[in-house]
């Protein structure tokens, strides 16, 4: 009987579309294809909220880092359907450092932010002057997404456009 990592592995892999691979594998240079199952995000989605119900979803956020690309987007989106802010941010913090790609970075929005942005704002200062890209690119992302609204302020402006950076996909998102 397989337990752990194997059993969410052996579930992403039922789910492959090997064309969707390729595609993927051509939006995410630098992964390398062995990396990439392959699974479209609608079919993740649904995987995801099965999978968040039972208790072995605890123990997958804990196994890091993982193998494949697509573990990493089922991680990010358990992450964003989770309701507790601390046990969100305690997830997100672990998580954070194994985030090697623009689109499990910007794959991740969890919806609490939106009723702590107090404490997401001290959160988001210091994610923008990480010097770990997809840190430093999410923290970005947090801000544009929940703080370009009625709370926005123009200090809000001066936060990415202080980051000086020669990495790709910060420059990008600070654009």
């Amino acid at each position: 009987m397989l337990t752990g990592a194997y059993m969410i592995q052996e579930r992403l892999f039922a789910l492959q579309d090997e064309k969707y691979r390729e595609f993927q594998r051509s939006l995410i240079p630098g992964l390398s294809k062995e990396k990439i199952i392959g699974i479209r995000m609608p079919a993740m989605r649904k995987l995801a909220k099965e999978f968040s119900k039972e208790e072995e979803a605890a123990a997958f956020l804990k196994q890091l880092p993982h193998i494949y690309y697509d573990e990493n987007i089922l991680h990010a989106i358990l992450i964003a359907g989770m309701k507790d802010y601390d046990a969100c941010m305690e997830a997100l913090e672990a998580f954070l450092p194994y985030i090697d790609n623009w689109a499990v970075c910007d794959s991740l929005s969890p919806k609490v932010f939106g009723k702590h942005k107090t404490e997401l704002l001290q959160k988001i200062r210091l994610w923008i002057l990480s010097g770990h890209t997809y840190t430093c690119r999410f923290g970005m992302g947090m801000l544009m997404r929940w703080f370009l609204d009625d709370d926005f302020c123009q200090e809000y402006l001066e936060l990415p456009a202080a980051v000086r950076s020669e990495e790709y996909y910060v420059n990008m998102m600070t654009a």
